[in-house]
């Protein structure tokens, strides 16, 4: 049976119920069973699904249901981005069977899940479980039941392939001639059976707790191509030899410059490990090298920056064939001075105390070295010895500044020297300022890394490679994160302008003004397009919201069919921005 409509004439056509039948000669005919003309419309579409084999659905709240919601738009975006840029496919690279193709995706997985929400791999593996699911990643990677030893098993391959991986990167963002960002960061445990954790300088304030210690290479916009892990009682310079050696022999980039801060490239380092090999480097001098460049008839003069920011000089006897870039920043100085100053009240407030507790009448502080031992920790605390006279003896203690001290490190608040061997024509003075200065984007790495998106720590491994499989599976998602962040941009906080707000400035020493486009943005909470402005993990749980339902027909118990939601304007104008559709990322 079916339904036809006939034209008639200058009337409403016809709707009939007909079939179709084969008279005795063997022709076929049809034959109208009943006229359907009078029927709602509705009705009548209804009549032509079920007789095409479809179930019609009523009008109440039984007749459809929603068997599972599953939040998908973020696992779109950042699987999606995965797939854009290879990145995938560099991790498996020519390997066919089933079981590097397991690996991988579970690989993937991990990093889609470390990006929409940090977890454990006990829980990444309960996330991502048909039972236990809390978005669409187990279903769209069709990854079935996973077990937690395939997640372990998983960083086992990856961490047996991240030379190869990182070699990849490095083909993809590195050349010759470019400039390499390189910094040292830790983070703690709180086991003690791993290997690498040990006791050392903690830049998470921790110094009870043992820690690792890593170091990440990144091209100069910030974008992480190598992580290396060492032990926790590593210091900084130490981790350097080994980097360039990964420059020179594993990526073979035969001319570069490294970038790095005062405590990492040191003039040790400079001897043996850079200008042995031929690479150049950018930094910056210690405290106690500025003095002396500073100092009477030295080379660098004050008063060159009465009417200026900005200084080259030379200083062959010290730092032969190097450049010297003098910097006064008076925005720094204005900040040293108030901040030495409360340091210095906050120490004379407490050696006063110290000193009270000595003269008491019966106090436990009677001998030089009681005493002694107090004094060192309130000084020790601040870092303020150096700016104090300090008379101790049997039940006495007296103090004052040093103010000889503290004027000679006054005078050269706001000051800063980058010191580098890269020549003028290939690197003028304002680019090599600006080129110390994007250090900042290693910082910002490392903040998303630790604490603010992926977040490295608690480290839950105590297995030396299982520790260095996960700090490099979160640098391969802050890797997937900053071309998300790149093209999300005009809907973050970002500034889009940031270049053309750096050509306004007088001098590269000078802070960055925010664009116009940054501060609208600011002000109004919008984009240029009227969209609202959001955080990245804002905006990547907003994308959450476009889920992934499993629908069901009561009438027809086993017949179930996908329907996402629809999406809202943020989220459309999010997907254009990253060219996905996130219906078809698989």
């Amino acid at each position: 049976m079916f339904i036809e409509t006939v034209p008639n004439r200058n009337s409403p056509p016809a709707v009939l119920l007909r079939e179709s039948y084969r008279d005795d000669q063997g022709r076929a005919q049809k034959r109208t069973l009943a006229n359907l003309s009078k029927l709602p419309g509705d009705v009548i579409a209804a009549l032509k699904v079920f007789l095409k084999g479809g179930t019609v659905i009523g009008t109440g709240p039984d007749d459809l249901e929603i068997e599972r919601s599953l939040p998908h738009g973020h696992v779109a975006a950042v699987l999606g981005t995965i797939r854009k840029i290879a990145l995938d496919r560099l991790i498996l690279s020519t390997a066919k069977d089933e079981a590097s193709r397991r690996h991988c995706d579970l690989v993937v997985a991990m990093m889609v899940d470390r990006l929409i929400a940090p977890r454990s791999k006990l829980g990444f593996v309960r996330a991502v479980d048909a039972e236990t699911a809390l978005s669409s990643l187990g279903s769209v990677l069709r990854l079935g039941r996973v077990k937690e030893r395939e997640a372990y098993e998983a960083l086992d391959w990856l961490i047996e392939r991240q030379s190869r991986i990182e070699n990849g990167l490095a083909r993809r963002h590195l050349m010759d001639g470019v400039l390499v960002l390189y910094d040292v960061s830790s983070s703690y445990f709180e086991g003690r059976r791993c290997p690498l954790a040990r006791y050392g300088h903690s830049r998470d304030h921790r110094g009870d707790r043992p820690q690792i210690v890593y170091g990440l290479l990144c091209t100069r916009e910030g974008l992480p191509v190598a992580v290396e892990v060492f032990d926790g009682n590593t210091a900084d310079p130490a981790t350097l030899r080994s980097q360039v050696e990964k420059l020179k022999d594993r990526f073979a980039i035969s001319r570069l410059a490294m970038v790095g801060d005062r405590g990492m490239i040191t003039s040790a380092r400079i001897r043996d490990d850079l200008r042995s090999v031929g690479l150049d480097w950018i930094t910056c001098l210690r405290a106690p090298a500025i003095q002396a460049l500073a100092a009477q008839n030295g080379p660098l003069q004050l008063s060159l920056f009465d009417d200026r920011d900005l200084a080259e000089i030379s200083a062959p006897d010290l730092f032969p064939g190097e450049r010297l870039i003098v910097c006064r920043n008076r925005e720094l100085a204005i900040e040293r001075s108030r901040k030495r100053e409360d340091l210095l009240a906050a120490t004379e407030r407490e050696l006063a105390h110290v000193e009270a507790q000595v003269r008491r009448k019966g106090s436990r502080l009677r001998s030089a070295a009681e005493i002694g031992m107090a004094v060192g920790a309130v000084l020790d605390s601040r870092k303020m010895a150096k700016h104090f006279a300090v008379d101790i003896r049997d039940g006495h203690l007296s103090f004052q500044r040093r103010s000889d001290r503290i004027e000679d490190e006054a005078r050269l608040d706001g000051i800063y020297v980058i010191r580098t061997s890269m020549p003028a024509e290939h690197l003028d003075t304002h680019e090599t300022v600006q080129a110390y200065k994007d250090l900042s984007r290693v910082e910002r790495a490392f903040r998303s890394m630790k604490t603010v998106d992926l977040e490295i720590r608690p480290i839950r491994h105590w297995m030396a490679q299982r520790v260095r499989a996960h700090v490099f599976l979160c640098m391969l998602a802050y890797h997937v994160e900053w071309h998300l962040r790149d093209a999300l941009a005009p809907l973050l906080f970002h500034d889009t302008d940031i270049e053309a707000a750096r050509a306004e400035r007088t001098s590269p020493v000078a802070k960055t003004e925010p664009s116009e486009i940054v501060k609208a943005k600011k002000a109004t909470k919008r984009s240029a397009d009227g969209q609202r402005v959001m955080s990245f993990d804002g905006l990547i749980a907003h994308l959450g919201t476009l889920v992934q339902n499993t629908m069901r027909v009561p009438l027809r118990s086993k017949h179930r069919f996908m329907l996402h939601s629809k999406p809202t304007a943020l989220q459309e104008a999010a997907f254009r921005l990253l060219d996905l559709d996130p219906l078809r990322v698989q």
